[in-house]
């Protein structure tokens, strides 16, 4: 096949490959509140100042034209949109090294070998917030790495870095190591970066401006605290030797492993540090920082460093027998969790949201729902009450805030659940879609205990709880109906 050819073929063969497994991967919970913001941003409402967020701002309002035309299939379709950033993801970082005078063959198969790493292929394969910044930071990688900078492509460069840091906080490590390198490096010219980055740092700050104790949650104060709180009996979880081994875990899961033992190698031959190694350095930064590490906290540290290793010269018959057999390993969990057969798929979840709907519809329940898994709303043509738009992730909190703070900022947790006459909706015994059973029992209990009635959902894990009249509030300003 011509060569002009060959690639979009890789590149179409590789969207199919991906989009395949992100519609057949199982449930994750973590998907619960990304799927929450991108609906009830495209119903109008804002994050921050109309219901929590946990992230920095960006991702919400680029991915609500999404959710607004996909309606009730809005789940799916983020998972989609997530597996086709992949894509773009790993056709930066082949352009990249094409760019820095990688030879085809080799720029092709660093490439490759970024795309079967276990970081990228979950990261892509649910719709968290992982694919957007990464494929930001990966589309800026070949502006900054050509040797004729200008100031278009510098102010570019800029505008990719910053709204990669605006979509998850800990692309701000790179950003900051790029910008940083621009100031000593002036051919990068540092000016125009920082006049790209102006745009993003003006809708940061007005996301700020719509609620500023609750954008500082969100964005800081959680992610600081609110793992330490939830791993509060399980310290091992939060210790120094659990990072290293969960670190090594990811790394060792496809290539990423060998490649910064090869990477490091030719730095110290070298003895020189460039821009690509400070990139890596500030991506790793920012993995370990946070405790506990998963293996997406990686994803910043990968771009780079596959463009990195298709510089390193052709490494002996060993070497290539290990990146193959690391490839295989990052494989493996993607493999298995198709395989499982006790996991939620994604096909099941949206039969059982339709069923949700179908069922609130007959009963008449109308308006917002609270339900610790918000992601299963769309499918029910329903949008999640506001305050549970973080899924589990607030809920199980005990100690982050008093009660007058979680009113203030769209909270519920619960230690101090009060229930507001709003339908609620558990998962029963079945966890995957709350990530704890435990949580969706204490909601249902709490449920009971004021007077609701338990609407079981036929072919279900779900039960639907109707309010007693007394306490049925009026419906909120939010419309439950997907366009």
């Amino acid at each position: 096949m011509n060569r002009l050819l060959l690639y979009p073929a890789l590149l179409a063969a590789l969207a199919i490959l991906f989009v395949a497994l992100a519609l057949l991967r199982p449930v994750d919970h973590d998907e619960s509140q990304y799927v929450a913001a991108a609906a009830l941003t495209a119903h109008g409402l804002l994050p921050y100042r109309d219901f929590a967020y946990l992230q920095t701002p960006l991702q919400p309002y680029l991915f609500a034209p999404v959710a607004l035309l996909a309606g009730s299939w809005t789940w799916p379709a983020l998972r989609i949109l997530n597996a086709l950033l992949g894509v773009v993801t790993i056709a930066c970082v082949h352009t990249a090294a094409r760019t820095l005078g990688a030879k085809p063959g080799t720029a092709l198969a660093a490439a490759t070998l970024f795309a079967t790493c276990d970081i990228l292929l979950f990261s892509i394969g649910t719709a968290r917030n992982d694919a957007l910044p990464a494929a930001l930071l990966a589309a800026a990688l070949p502006l900054i790495v050509r040797p004729d900078t200008t100031r278009k492509t510098a102010a570019l460069a800029g505008f990719l870095l910053a709204a990669a840091a605006a979509a998850k906080i800990s692309y701000a490590f790179p950003a900051l190591a790029y910008g940083l390198y621009a100031l000593v490096h002036r051919r990068h010219r540092p000016v125009a970066i920082l006049l790209g980055t102006l745009p993003v740092i003006a809708f940061v700050a007005w996301s700020y401006a719509t609620s500023p104790a609750g954008f500082v949650f969100g964005t800081l104060t959680f992610p600081a605290r609110g793992p330490a709180e939830y791993y509060a009996l399980r310290p091992w979880k939060m210790s120094l030797p659990a990072k290293a081994i969960d670190t090594l875990k990811f790394l060792a899961l496809g290539a990423p492993l060998p490649a910064l033992a090869l990477v490091a190698r030719d730095i110290a031959r070298r003895r020189t540090v460039g821009l690509l190694d400070w990139l890596i350095l500030a991506g790793l930064i920012a993995a370990l920082l946070p405790f506990p590490t998963w293996r997406q906290y990686l994803l910043p540290a990968l771009p780079a460093l596959f463009v990195r290793l298709s510089l390193v010269p052709s490494p002996g018959r060993a070497w290539r027998i290990a990146f193959a057999i690391f490839a295989t390993a990052g494989l493996a969990p993607s493999i298995a969790a198709l395989a499982d057969s006790d996991g939620l798929s994604l096909s099941q979840a949206l039969r059982e949201g339709r069923a949700i709907g179908r069922t609130l519809d007959q009963h008449g329940l109308d308006g917002p729902i609270a339900t610790l898994s918000p992601q299963i709303l769309p499918a029910a043509n329903r949008v999640p009450d506001t305050d549970f738009a973080t899924g589990p992730f607030y809920f199980r909190s005990t100690t982050l805030l008093d009660a007058s703070q979680e009113r203030a900022l769209h909270l519920v947790s619960r230690v101090r659940l009060k229930l507001d006459g709003s339908t609620i909706l558990t998962g029963g015994e079945g966890p995957a879609t709350s990530g704890d059973a435990r949580l969706d029992h204490a909601l249902a209990t709490a449920a009971l205990d004021a007077g609701y009635d338990a609407i079981p959902i036929p072919g279900t894990r779900f039960t639907a709880f109707r309010p007693p009249a007394r306490a049925r509030a009026s419906p909120r300003p939010v419309p439950h109906n997907s366009p």
